[in-house]
């Protein structure tokens, strides 16, 4: 079985508004070679459309190319009920996305990654995450969705790795609590 493994930027306060973090070099290469050791990543539908931007983005400082290849290369999986794909190396996935993901998992592979807020929210219910990356932004934001938000019970996770980066941000890594 293949692991899926969830990834996202927050802010020290557990918001996770996309617009409000300061990107840099490091921490684009670090989203660049992570996307780029998915066999493909899943998004839901808003997640999806921010994404998009670097479907077509032009005149990117050269430091964020590498994360904009590694993203128009990927598989992609979307979860949308109102959302086709139309190109972009995308899929739908259909159904109820939990048991859809489900499969996913079974097939054989080095890993998936999901991204966003609601559909992580209900993987993480259903116990299907294997590894949570949380990229800390040192930025108070105060507003806009916080992390799991409407999770249905305490999930404890375990410290498995840090990486810091010059910039003040820091990837954290997590597992559930006892799967290792």
């Amino acid at each position: 079985m293949r692991p899926l493994r969830y990834s996202i930027n927050v802010s020290l306060d557990g918001c996770v508004d996309h617009m409000a973090g300061t990107p840099d070099e490091q921490s684009h290469n670090h989203a660049a070679r992570t996307i780029a050791c998915a066999d493909a990543i899943i998004l839901g539908r808003t997640t999806y459309e921010l994404m998009e931007f670097w479907r077509t983005a032009e005149d990117l400082p050269p430091w964020m190319k590498p994360f904009q290849e590694s993203i128009n290369a990927v598989k992609k999986y979307l979860v949308s009920s109102t959302r086709e794909p139309d190109g972009w190396n995308t899929e739908s996935l259909t159904g109820d996305p939990v048991a859809a993901i489900r499969t996913l998992k079974e097939r054989p592979g080095e890993g998936l990654y999901v991204g966003g807020v609601t559909l992580p929210l209900a993987l993480a219910d259903a116990g299907l995450i294997d590894e949570y990356e949380f990229v800390r932004y040192p930025t108070l934001v105060g507003h806009g969705p916080r992390l799991f938000d409407g999770l249905g019970g305490p999930l404890d996770l375990q410290l498995v790795g840090i990486t810091e980066f010059a910039s003040g941000v820091r990837a954290e890594r997590y597992i559930p609590a006892g799967s290792s």
